[in-house]
């Protein structure tokens, strides 16, 4: 049950990591290439922003999911899993919590599976805040900060 855990708790925080770094290096460029003086996004870029940004973070959790499935492939022994495909296709039903059931772990790493589902709904609901965020950035109007100055 500890190489359990430890393993759960190294993939977390290696996907949160990837997460982190993933998010704010992205932001960091938006907000260099994409905001004039105003540090407003400029309307006519405001979807080409949202779209590369919902991009950006899917490719965020494919790697996501891709690191768990090595772990599956990898470091567990399991007969259900016996090749990448089917590592990454059980990763990202666990990951989204979609969890189909046509696949399991064995009872000694089932509780690994919950695990990663937690992940997930923790990198996704980063996701949904990021996204959010670009969103009401995008949406800011100028002319409302200024009334609220005076």
């Amino acid at each position: 049950m500890l190489v359990l855990v430890f393993t759960a708790f190294v993939l977390i925080a290696l996907t949160i990591f990837i997460h982190g770094v993933g998010t704010t290096s992205w932001l960091r460029f938006l907000i260099h290439r994409q905001e004039g003086a105003s540090e407003q996004f400029r309307p006519k870029k405001t979807i080409s922003v949202l779209i590369s940004t919902a991009i950006v973070l899917i490719t965020l959790h494919l790697i996501e999911i891709f690191v768990w499935a090595l772990a599956y492939l990898f470091v567990i022994s399991d007969s259900n899993i016996q090749d990448l495909e089917s590592a990454f296709y059980f990763s990202t039903i666990t990951f989204t919590t979609l969890g189909y059931g046509d696949i399991t772990l064995s009872s000694d790493w089932r509780v690994l599976s919950g695990l990663e589902a937690i992940d997930g709904i923790l990198l996704i609901g980063w996701t949904t805040a990021f996204l959010f965020s670009v969103l009401q950035r995008a949406w800011n109007n100028p002319d409302d900060d200024n009334e609220k100055s005076n």
